[in-house]
């Protein structure tokens, strides 16, 4: 949008100099693009926002809308869909072109029809030829109903038939514009997992979520291996890959070789004492041609391993962990994984979860809430004894509803002509949405020299020798629910805007009610910092109507110890984040959200002309800064670093 409103800016001035003296008509031009300018510049369009994407038609029901460049320059998507819910009788894949990067969808194909058994939860894979290969669920043998696990779940049957079947694929030699009609099984080995369900191996359970990709001239599909179902519909996971070293060559698919890795039948589990579900594999090929997978689990943190011999084995599965140690942590739900053309990787996950999901009495159904917003780590390559791994960054919000308690998932990334583009589905809408490149070079640029963050700054107060309290002009705030004077009946709007405060101090006694920041008014209005009873920092704000109030995580602040705290209020997805010295504030062991929402009808913290600082507080405020825009993550990282 920065270009929009440059565009815009420039045009006004080439009309204002041109017309100069001329006819009124010339300042009307001049006088009618500045409005267009202030209008673009109000609507503050959030590119976060999913409703901002592109949509990718479907039939009602959507899921696993993924993404290969076909040799003619088309992005060929494939995705299981129906009139239906997800399940439902009638569920089948189907595939589609676009030439201009998600805007316009054409030449909808069914690859397996409406009215027959279900095929489900497609995955793509082009070979160097070419082709395209499409891998899926069928239920070829149109079984109705399958057993449920014991004691009985519905009464010891399950109607929906998904999920079982066999894993088969048909291929594509003229760049997905039609598919083969011929449909080929893949052979996969039985696994205890398979010989422990209720046939005994006989009927298999599994599906797969997991892109296909290739490695020194042999494919690998992942694929889910499932234990039964019950609480939470699956009850039992592990995760395989199905190689092939001949398939991207051969002539005739049939004459494809098979192997089910890791060898043994035992496959990606959760790591000891773990849950028992360990599902949706995403895998990365590493430089050193180290394989990396992580996946969702019930544990509330995601897992994964690294294979050293190409899928054969797998060091010991392990929580995820960002660069500085901490566990991150996700619900029971999609968390995928790409590594980018330049090198550096991209994860997706949800930032919440922890003993919260694993010790709570129902974790198998609660996991699945929760996925949204969506934050997104930077990942790049660091060497180990063992060879290369991937050393994450801290999280930012990539995506997000308005609507908490919509959910997104199952994405895939696609990169072109230098930009970035990510789909996504709520199961009845899928989207294309392009993402700024400025946000991903800060995730990455973390692991770089820090850059001083000025752009938005309006407050910048160095305590160096001043006493307290002090009493400053407050800067401007934003209003985050305005009204839309385009309605007929002048509803309010979200602005999108945020705002984020920056602290240094240094307390010689930790007391609740110390306040280190105050814009409050007579009335209350405002927004203030203080000290709460667990040794963290609180930040409140108050409109007249409503108060919203979220803290640091419990112990984050010490005694005669010099502290940084920036805390980020973001209007977009309505959320309070604060990073305490260089660190991002996720709960940890005391919650399961480290963030916090506020009211999306919440107007403005709008409060005193003044801002009191240091206000009964024992210690020093070495400086605060006001930005008059949500920071990302990453640039208070850098901000925080710079101050060191």
């Amino acid at each position: 949008m920065h270009v929009f409103y440059t565009y815009f800016y420039h045009l006004h001035g080439v009309f204002s100099i041109k017309c100069w003296g001329f006819s009124g008509k010339c300042l009307y031009l001049s006088a009618l693009f500045m409005a267009c300018f202030t209008w673009v510049n109000a609507q503050q369009v959030d590119w976060r926002n999913i409703e901002n994407g592109r949509v990718i038609p479907d039939k009602s029901y959507s899921d696993q809308p993924y993404i290969v460049k076909t040799d003619d320059g088309a992005w060929l998507c494939v995705m299981t869909t129906g009139s239906g819910h997800e399940g439902a009788s009638g569920q089948h894949i189907i595939s589609q072109r676009n030439f201009d990067e998600g805007l316009s969808w054409q030449d909808m194909i069914e690859i397996e029809p409406s009215d027959g058994p279900e095929a489900s939860y497609a995955v793509l894979l082009k070979a160097p030829s070419g082709r395209i290969f499409v891998f899926y669920n069928h239920n070829t043998d149109n079984l109705r109903e399958v057993k449920g696990d014991d004691p009985p779940y519905n009464n010891g049957i399950v109607k929906r038939v998904d999920s079982q079947g066999y894993y088969v694929f048909k291929y594509s030699d003229d760049h997905g514009q039609s598919w083969s009609e011929e449909r080929h099984t893949i052979p996969v080995k039985q696994f205890e997992i398979d010989k422990n369900n209720p046939y005994k191996g006989e009927i298999r359970f599994f599906w797969n979520v997991g892109k296909a990709f290739s490695h020194e001239g042999s494919a690998f599909v992942p694929l889910t291996k499932v234990g039964g179902f019950g609480n939470g519909f699956f009850t039992s996971n592990e995760g395989v890959l199905l190689k092939s070293d001949n398939l991207l060559d051969v002539a005739d698919p049939a004459d494809a070789n098979w192997n089910t890795l890791p060898e043994g039948d035992i496959g990606l589990r959760t790591p000891e004492n773990g849950g028992p579900i360990a599902a949706e594999h995403s895998y990365s090929i590493l430089s050193d041609g180290s394989f990396f997978v992580v996946y969702r689990s019930l544990d509330g943190h995601p897992v994964y391993s690294y294979s050293r011999d190409k899928g054969r084995t797998w060091d010991k599965p392990q929580y995820m962990r960002f660069a500085d140690g901490r566990l991150m942590k996700n619900p029971r739900a999609a968390n995928f994984a790409w590594k980018c053309d330049n090198g550096k990787y991209l994860y997706w996950f949800h930032n919440h979860g922890g003993k919260f999901i694993r010790e709570h009495p129902n974790p198998a159904a609660i996991g699945y809430n929760d996925r949204n917003p969506v934050w997104m780590v930077g990942g790049v390559e660091v060497d180990s004894d063992d060879g290369k791994v991937i050393q994450w960054s801290q999280p930012d919000v990539l995506l997000y509803h308005e609507d908490p308690l919509v959910r997104m998932s199952y994405p895939d990334l696609i990169e072109e002509n230098g930009n970035y583009y990510i789909t996504e589905t709520q199961k009845d809408i899928a989207r294309v949405h392009q993402i700024d490149n400025a946000f991903l070079e800060r995730l990455w640029g973390q692991f770089e020299e820090p850059v001083r963050v000025r752009d938005g700054l309006l407050l910048n107060w160095s305590g160096q020798n001043e006493s307290l309290p002090q009493k400053l002009p407050a800067p401007a705030v934003p209003t985050f629910w305005v009204r839309d004077s385009n309605t007929a009946d002048y509803r309010g709007k979200s602005s999108n805007a945020g705002f984020t405060i920056e602290l240094g101090f240094l307390l010689n006694e930790i007391k609740e009610g110390q306040i280190l920041a105050d814009t409050r008014d007579a009335s209350g209005k405002g927004w203030w910092i203080s000290i709460s009873d667990k040794n963290n920092i609180i930040f409140q704000m108050n409109d007249g109507q409503t108060q919203v109030a979220w803290s640091a995580d419990p112990g984050t602040i010490h005694e005669n110890t010099q502290h940084q705290v920036s805390i980020i209020i973001d209007g977009g997805p309505n959320i309070i984040s604060f990073v305490t010295d260089e660190r991002f504030n996720d709960g940890g062991a005391h919650r399961q959200f480290g963030w916090g929402r506020f009211s999306p009808y919440f107007k403005s913290p709008e409060g005193s002309k003044t801002l009191l600082l240091g206000s009964r507080i024992k210690g020093e405020l070495n400086y605060i800064r006001f930005f008059d825009r949500a920071l990302m993550v990453s640039e208070v990282l850098a901000s925080q670093r710079w101050e060191k």
